[in-house]
């Protein structure tokens, strides 16, 4: 019978359908890490979110044959090295993308229209007449809104931005994305144009040697002064200290963001001190409702791979090239 270690606590009924399907410890490295090192060289598959799967640990865990990433992200592992060893890593794309979503268009407007910064000045007692003009933020209704980085979730916004918001939507991608283009009719465009002419942008790119950093001083140059900037993505992909300047200059009107290059963010960072940046803790899947739907996902793909099935979420591909699928014939 395989094992697998779930490094971070699943639900119920995600724990039932494991153990019907292997020999599962559920193990938390921060808090159990001998036991965690004790299981690691019996393993056949992990299952979790965040944990760093580097040489260090995967020189632990000989038979390792699956990573199953309860996330959409999987800047936690190291692809290349997992790929090969012949190790099959998946994650959780489907389960996000609605609510991924609906959290990115309330950053929209919460930004747009400075609610968490209203929402202070309320409660600190500051309300004490009509709210004077200096409170006003931007509309979001009839906009242009700019998408970089059209995946499931880029689609799902520009459908909710035309159909809801009568937006226009244009969008910067590695490659054109026509079913995107054909569903919700968001308009494909190169970066440069994207920056200069959307009210919105938002950032909904994986972090990889490519896109590190990827917006910075000379991105926010060219966004207009009324520009609302978005993260989504990842951290790493903003050079937060660009971001930083182009607030404090007045380059961009407000930025609202649910990623960061440093989590959680430490108690000094400029952003806490910045009215106009709304800022969330890394939460845009944070419903009990999707976290269960992503480990459910997780946990069906890793049972997937480790009965030798392709599965459906699969990152790494080239692992079940033709001569690759021996490793799992345990």
């Amino acid at each position: 019978m395989s094992v697998i270690i779930a490094y971070t606590n699943p639900p119920e009924h995600v724990r039932e359908y494991l153990e019907a399907e292997a020999e599962l410890h559920v193990v938390r490295p921060n808090k159990e890490r001998d036991k965690f090192m004790e299981l690691l060289p019996k393993a056949d598959a992990l299952i979790g979110a965040g944990l760093p799967v580097d040489r260090e640990l995967l020189d632990d865990a000989p038979g390792l044959r699956v990573v199953s990433n309860a996330s959409a992200g999987v800047d936690n592992l190291d692809l290349d090295l997992l790929t090969e060893r012949g190790i099959t890593v998946t994650n959780t794309p489907d389960a996000v993308v609605d609510t991924m979503a609906d959290t990115m268009f309330g950053l929209m407007i919460g930004a747009s229209r400075r609610l968490m910064e209203m929402h202070e000045l309320v409660k600190s007692g500051q309300w004490d007449r009509n709210a004077p003009k200096e409170w006003f933020g931007l509309n979001v209704h009839h906009k242009k809104l700019g998408i970089i980085g059209m995946g499931g979730i880029g689609k799902e916004i520009a459908r909710r931005a035309k159909e809801g918001f009568r937006m226009e939507v244009s969008y910067y991608n590695r490659s054109r994305h026509e079913e995107a283009e054909r569903e919700t009719g968001a308009v494909y465009e190169q970066l440069d144009d994207l920056l200069a002419s959307s009210d919105v942008v938002m950032v909904l790119l994986p972090l990889t040697e490519q896109t590190k950093h990827m917006l910075g001083t000379e991105a926010f140059r060219k966004m207009k002064s009324t520009a609302v900037f978005l993260n989504g993505g990842r951290g790493s992909v903003v050079d937060e200290q660009a971001l930083i300047t182009a607030l404090q200059e007045k380059e961009i009107f407000a930025a609202g963001l649910d990623v960061f290059e440093e989590e959680p963010l430490p108690a000094d960072h400029p952003f806490l001190a910045m009215p106009e940046v709304t800022v969330l803790p890394h939460i845009g899947t944070g419903t009990t409702e999707t976290r269960e739907a992503m480990y459910m996902e997780a946990a069906a793909q890793c049972v997937k791979a480790l009965r030798g099935e392709k599965p459906e979420a699969l990152v790494n591909k080239k692992v079940w090239n033709e001569g690759s699928r021996q490793q799992f014939k345990k």
